[in-house]
Order: C-alpha cells, then structure tokens, then sequence
C-alpha cells in the first residue's frame, strides 16, 4: 500500500510526514484520480436520482483525491523540491483534464439539473438547499450545458491555464531563489541588528556571508534602513524584476496567454469579458461596482501619498541628492520621517514583538472571544520550522493547527492559510487540520515589525475562519465563500492587534520580559494610520490593473496595458503597483483572485464597520458580539449568501467611509 492512501493510525489523523517520499506523490495521485472517477461514474450512471444520491455521494465521492492534494499542495507551497515542482507541473492538466470530466458528464448534469428544477418538492434544509444552488452554479459556470466543439474547446482552454498558471509560479520561486546580493561590512554595520542578524542567516542558508535577498521579509527592512541608495537601488530593481527577467522564467509572454485564455473561456460561457464572469457570484456583482469602490478610495489615497512625496523628498534634498524621490528611497525617508514625527524607532519596538509574545497575544485573544485553548503538540512535521497546536474548547477537540513561520529557500513567497483537512459532519464528524505560512526573517529570537505582526493576526483570522466551520457538508465548510467575503474574517481578527490591552499584555521584552513603555504603545498606536496614502496607492494600483486586465478586450501586451491603467490614474512617480504583472501571483499562478484582487479592500469596508460593533458595546472582547460573529459568520462557512450572513450579524451593510475613517484617509476624501 501507497502511505499516503493507508488509513494513517497518527494523532488527530495527521499526516505520517516522516513516512511519506516524494515518489509515494504520483503514484498516490493516479490511484486516487481512479477511485473518484469510479464512484462519480457511479453515481452518474446509477439508479439513484436523490440528494443524498447524487449531491451527498459527491461530497464524499474524492476523498482520497482530497487527502493526497491536501499533503502535496501544501508541501509543494511551503517546500518545494525539484521532484515536487515537478510533479505539480505533471499534475496541473490531469487535474484540469479530471475536473472537466466531471463537470461535463451528461448523465451526471442531468441530475443534477433535475434536483435544482425540482428543489421546492425535495424537502430540504435551508444548508442542503444551499449546498445544492452551488453546486448547480459550479457546474454551470463549469459548461456544462455546453455542446459539442465549444465544451471540447473549454476544456482545452482549462487545462492550459492549469498549466501556464503552474509555470508562473515556478518561475516566479526561481527568479525569487537566485538572486541576492552579499553585503560589505559597512553596509552591513549601518543596518540595524535585526536586519543585520536576517542578512546572516539569509546567507549561511546559501553557504555564504550576510545577503539581502528577494524576501519580503528581508527587502522591505533593508530598503527602510540601508543608507545606501545605491545598493538600494540595485536590491530595489531585482525585487520588482522578478519575473521579467528574460530567458526561462519570464512571465510576461504567460500572462498574455493567460489574459488571451480566459477571455475565451468567458466567451463560451455566454459573458462578455472574464471580469462579468467572475464577478457574478461575488458580492461586488459587477466590474462597475468594484471600479466604483476602488475609485472612491483612490482619490482621497492618492492626494495623501501626493503630499507624503513632497515631504519625503524635501527630507532627500536636505540629505544633498539630486534628482526626484524614487520608489527605492520611498520607504527609507518614510522610516526617517516616523521616527521623527513619531519617534517611534522599528528597531527600538521589535524587541517587545518577538513572534513568541505575539503568538501569545494571538492565542489569548481567540480564547476571549471564543473560548478555544492551545497545547503544543510534537511532530515530526513536514519541516523542523514547523510547530503544532492541539486546539479544544471546554475540554473538546476542535481542530490542529500548524504554524510554519519562517523564509526559506524553498518556500514560495508571501503569507497564506490552508487546510490539509476541512471540516464536515456528512459521513461522521471531521475536524480540520489548518496551517498558517509566513515568511518572517529567521533569527534568534524572531522579532518581528508591527506589519509582521498584522501579518501574523491577519492569516490567523483565516485559519479560526477555518477551524470554527460548524456545516453538514465540506462543499461550504470554512473558508468556502465569496472571494470579496474571504478576508473579512482575517482582516478584522488584526483589530485586536490594535488593543491597548491585548499589547500592555503581551508586547514584551524579550530579553527582560518587561512591557512596552506606555509612551512607546502610545506613539505605535497613534502611528497607526501613518503612510497609508503610500500604502493605499499600491494596493489600489494594483487592483485596478487587475480589473481592467479582465474587463473587455484581453490586452496583448499587459505591460502595455499595465502602463496605461497607472497613467490614467495619474500613478505617483515615487510609487510601484503592490504587485507587477509579472510577480503578479495573485492574479495569475491561479484564477483565485484573477479580477479579484480589489476583494481585499471590499473585505476591509466590512471589517472596519465589524469591529466598530464590539466598539459600539464598549468591550472589544463583549461575549454577545463575539457570539455572533461566530454564529454568522466563523462557523456558516458557505451556508448562506455573503451578504446575508453580514446583515445577521450587523443589521446592516457598512458604507466606503468606514473604511477610510480606518486608513486615516477621511479628511482627504
């Protein structure tokens, strides 16, 4: 037998990490793939024509397709190897190829079609009829009302995005892998000692002396501390480059052929451009609607960074430079510029937020709101970085959560949250296995900026979005919503980073173990708005390219395309897009935020108007509150339409002014 589809006698069901080999994947894979073309097979040419026939038998019909892709995708992100990159690009069409059998079968449509037609004689609950219109959706949106060469073709368009969507991403990690830069020892000396201990270790993982490398977590503070501005040029240049640098791993050719390709894929489906196709089932609806939001907040953002420039380049001239601020001095005279305004020093404040004390935090405030407790747990794990948490509430097994916290060479950059297992109830109760990936600067201790800390809040609200699912089927479990709905759950989770209490508790020394100094806490959260303008513009940047790439005609040159968007908008000089269409993997490693990248900002009108609700009860830990937002929104999942589980919650939708009230951004609308 295959490890990865023996029934694994671990603890909670984990995975047998130090059992499993690289080779046990393909294997596993095509094995797996049989057994769920065997039962769907089944339940399309069976007898049986009920829900539980035909919606049930398909909830569980890829259940060891869904064990082995949840132990392969999350290694292939967090570690990946030669032998597991390429197996995802193996692998990208045949999962293409599978999902398009099953949305294609006639048999099984028809089934299908036949209970959403008949569904107000079926006795349903209000899940099950949920449950059903999704799915009903999903094969629609799938083409599976199509005929003939157009479902031929589809089906072709699909597994080719699979597969440029695979090779973006490599080449994306391979252009992010190789570069660096070593560090003299006097440019290395004018770092701080944070910056300078991520340089060491940055480096001797590649066998060499101090480095910056593309690692957010490693760029972004050198490019705020190094004096240099040369070197920071040079390091500057790199980071936005990276997947545009000629040769293999050039992604600009991808993209248009992705753009090209989905378009196409609209087409078939009957939609005029492929941001009206993927907008429809999202609370945005409408290309219009996001344009609408994202123009909104643009204005008052970009007349805040406009001002910020001019500030920050008066502080260049007076350092003796000639020429204009460039984006490699932005975040360099915007550090100088806090510390002045604020004086609030990173190096000075990262000591009292060593990731131990902000996990602390982190814990302490799910287990106010919802009462969860966490006990560490041993491995072995799929990476010695690796650590994992039993989570239980009133003594019951809730879930296991990972926390995989540290840059590596082998992990795809950026933070995200995912589930090795999801959570259901349909064929007996399973709890989830959730990780959290960050990419923090690996030291000792780790100390983290505020940002890395939010960051940390951030994909842990995800991962209680994931562990607090409370649903029959896993179809609608956890974070299975609408994407403009996804980080609501974790965006609002950073408010509690902003409590006063929460860091009077937990912002320690961590050499003396004392607090933060009151004065410091105060100057943090009074900076709390400070260069959002900056932060604002390359975020909506790039969220603007990114519906005008997908509304109307499909660009053939993006870069192109890219340029005249940001001109239109009168893009600040001394400012870069977030992400640049060829590091653009959001948009384009998969079509899971493709015309979808605004959803952030979406999620934030709401998350701002959600905790002003604990705000309004005077208690940002107010049980009643706390109750309901995991009654309606941490543990529905799916179960109802976005917005109507938002209106339970609130009793209202929440309006653009929340969320520039949020940025410090109000005054200049």
């Amino acid at each position: 037998m295959n490890v990865l589809l023996e029934n694994w006698d671990t603890p909670f069901g984990l995975p047998p990490f130090a059992a499993i080999r690289d080779e046990d994947f393909g294997p596993a894979f095509d094995e797996a793939l049989a057994r769920a073309r065997t039962a769907i097979r089944a339940i399309a040419e069976g007898p049986g024509h009920s829900f539980a026939d035909v919606i049930e038998a398909l909830e569980l019909a890829e259940g060891d397709l869904d064990r082995v892709s949840g132990v392969f995708y999350n290694l292939a992100g967090a570690d990946s190897t030669d032998a597991r990159e390429a197996l995802m690009r193996d692998l990208a069409p045949k999962m293409s190829v599978f999902s398009s059998e099953v949305t294609n079968n006639k048999a099984l449509w028809a089934k299908i079609e036949a209970l959403w037609q008949g569904r107000d004689g079926l006795g349903l609950t209000a899940e099950q009829g949920r449950v059903l219109e999704l799915y009903w959706q999903m094969f629609v949106r799938s083409g599976a009302a199509l005929e003939g060469a157009a479902a031929e073709r589809l089906t072709a368009v699909k597994a080719r995005l699979a597969v440029l969507g695979t090779a973006f991403g490599q080449n994306l990690l391979a252009d992010e892998r190789s570069w660096h830069i070593e560090l003299s020892a006097a440019d290395l000396a004018a770092l701080p000692g944070f910056v300078q201990d991520a340089a060491r270790a940055a480096g001797a993982e590649k066998g060499r002396g101090p480095v910056v490398t593309l690692s957010r977590s490693l760029i972004v503070p050198f490019l705020q501390f190094s004096p240099n501005r040369s070197l920071r040029e040079t390091a500057y240049a790199a980071w936005v480059a990276r997947g545009a640098n000629g040769g293999e791993t050039d992604n600009r050719g991808i993209a248009a052929e992705i753009l090209a390709l989905r378009a196409e894929r609209a087409a078939l489906l009957g939609y005029p451009d492929f941001a009206a196709f993927k907008l429809e089932p999202e609370m945005a609806k409408t290309p219009a609607a996001v344009r609408d939001l994202l123009l909104r907040v643009w204005r008052p953002a970009r007349a805040k960074a406009l001002t910020d420039a001019a500030v920050l380049e008066a502080m260049l001239k007076a350092d003796g430079l000639a020429g204009s601020l460039e984006p490699w001095d932005w975040r360099y005279y915007s550090e100088k510029r806090r510390k002045a305004e604020h004086d609030l020093d990173e190096a000075a404040l990262k000591p009292y937020l060593g990731l131990e004390a902000m996990l602390g935090a982190m814990f302490d405030c799910s287990s106010r709101l919802f009462g969860l407790e966490f006990r560490e747990i041993d491995g072995p794990f799929y990476h010695p970085d690796v650590r994992g948490w039993e989570v239980t509430r009133g003594g019951a097994h809730v879930a296991v959560f990972l926390g995989d916290y540290f840059a590596r060479g082998s992990k795809r950059s950026g933070a995200w949250c995912s589930a090795m297992r999801g959570q259901r109830k349909l064929g007996g109760e399973v709890r989830p296995i959730v990780v959290n990936v960050c990419n923090f600067a690996k030291g000792d201790p780790c100390l983290l900026s505020y940002d890395d800390a939010r960051t940390l809040f951030h994909e842990f609200g995800h991962a209680l979005h994931q562990m607090l699912s409370d649903v029959t089927y896993g179809f609608i479990s956890g974070t299975s919503v609408a994407r403009d709905f996804v980080e609501l759950p974790s965006q609002l989770y950073e408010h509690w980073l902003e409590v006063p209490a929460v860091l009077e508790a937990h912002a320690r020394h961590h050499e003396t173990g004392e607090p933060m100094p009151a004065e410091m806490l105060r100057r943090l959260l009074g900076a709390g708005t400070y260069d959002q303008g900056f932060a604002t513009v390359e975020f909506v940047a790039s969220a603007m390219v990114d519906l005008e790439f997908h509304t109307g005609t499909p660009p053939a040159d993006p870069m192109q395309r890219q340029a005249e968007v940001l001109d239109a908008l009168g893009m600040p000089t001394a400012i870069r897009m977030r992400h640049a269409t060829p590091h653009f993997a959001h948009v384009f490693s998969s079509d899971g935020y493709s015309a979808g990248y605004y959803s952030y900002m979406w999620s934030e009108v709401m998350d701002a108007d959600a905790f002003a609700a604990f705000e309004e009860a005077g208690d940002p830990f107010h049980p009643e509150t706390a109750a309901k937002l995991e009654r309606f929104i941490l543990s529905a999942g799916g179960s109802e339409d976005a917005e109507a589980l938002y209106l339970k919650f609130r009793g209202k939708m929440p309006e653009v002014e929340a969320l520039l009230k949020g940025r410090g951004l109000l005054d200049a609308a």
